[in-house]
């Protein structure tokens, strides 16, 4: 299949890219570059610079290729931010992926996997998280992700559009060659802060609360490795070539850790001391997220294979030290 992969330059795009050639499909990347890195994908992709909410351009890549389907990570992803400046993440989030769709409807591609998000569910209310919990986002940018799954509802029932939305958690974790990481600017993720730290990057690592209901008293979170993630949109797409209806999954390892077991094991992988220090709670942090991914395992054939906090932290690892400085490009 030939697959669009709009922010195919980014952290979750530049793997999935990766394992859809590595299947044997052709991939066209599309990315605005703001976030994302043109050295993180793959040289047998084909690459267009420009932004979901430019008409003109998604008319472009349409017309010169012919799309079987469309992968969407095109989005701000940072909570804060989404919280100081909610209207550039609906402008960006919600106007690009409406766009994205209106360019759907004009060359007739019907199918679309969505990035989704854990934090359309706000706090939760059962652990794990099951795909019919209520969603009740907390932020705008869990809003932004959330309307775009209604838009995608009733995209299907207006223009008979199938899409599938995987709402994950904390992706984590490179490439297994290590030819590919995770480099963002500012760097939000803990898993890649750590290990700045375990570099002499930043001089120590901050966990927000150590009183919190759990084992330790700090958060617990489910990591899930982000080639296991380009792997389910892979299964996504599969699902929905071989019967034509949409969907909800939540992705994950059914299995939480908490900041400090991260941190140990970090230290152990590493062989870093790397310093951490206990800061206050941060606003509208719960305790615990863990999702259920029993639907997706059954429905999508889907299954992690790099489901330890070990094999997590080691491919991490091991982009980090060969690639200090991240991409360099910007």
């Amino acid at each position: 299949m030939n697959i669009l992969v709009c922010g195919g330059a980014g952290y979750i795009g530049s793997h999935t890219v990766y394992e859809l050639i590595e299947q044997g499909h052709s991939v066209v990347a599309a990315d605005n570059l703001c976030k994302g890195h043109r050295a993180a994908v793959h040289k047998d992709a084909s690459f267009y610079e420009g932004d979901l909410r430019d008409s003109t351009f998604l008319d472009k890549v349409f017309s010169e290729n012919k799309i079987d389907a469309v992968i969407d990570f095109a989005a701000f992803s940072l909570v804060g931010e989404s919280c100081s400046e909610p209207l550039k993440y609906f402008d960006n989030n919600v106007y690009g992926t409406v766009r994205l769709l209106e360019a759907m409807v004009r060359a007739g591609v019907k199918k679309i996997v969505f990035s989704s998000t854990a934090a359309t569910y706000g706090e939760p209310e059962n652990i794990p998280i099951l795909e019919s919990d209520r969603t009740f986002p907390t932020n705008p940018y869990g809003e932004s992700k959330l309307t775009v799954e209604k838009i995608l509802k009733w995209s299907d029932a207006a223009y008979g559009i199938k899409y599938v939305a995987l709402r994950y958690f904390n992706a984590a974790g490179a490439h297994i060659s290590g030819e590919i990481g995770e480099d963002h600017s500012p760097e939000s993720h803990l898993i890649p802060i750590i290990l700045q730290t375990a570099l002499g990057q930043r001089e120590q690592i901050a966990m927000f609360g150590n009183d919190y209901p759990t084992p330790d008293g700090t958060c617990v979170r489910d990591y899930i490795h982000v080639t296991d993630l380009a792997d389910a949109h892979i299964k996504a797409i599969e699902k929905l070539f071989r019967d034509e209806t949409s969907a909800v999954y939540n992705l994950g390892n059914g299995k939480g850790f908490s900041v400090k077991e991260v941190v140990e094991e970090a230290r152990r992988v590493t062989g870093k001391e790397i310093k951490a220090v206990i800061e206050g709670r941060r606003a509208g942090d719960p305790s615990t997220l863990i999702a259920s991914s029993e639907k997706a395992m059954k429905e999508l054939g889907w299954t992690p294979r790099f489901n330890t906090l070990t094999k997590i932290i080691e491919s991490a690892w091991n982009w980090h030290k060969t690639h200090p400085t991240g991409y360099n490009d910007k």
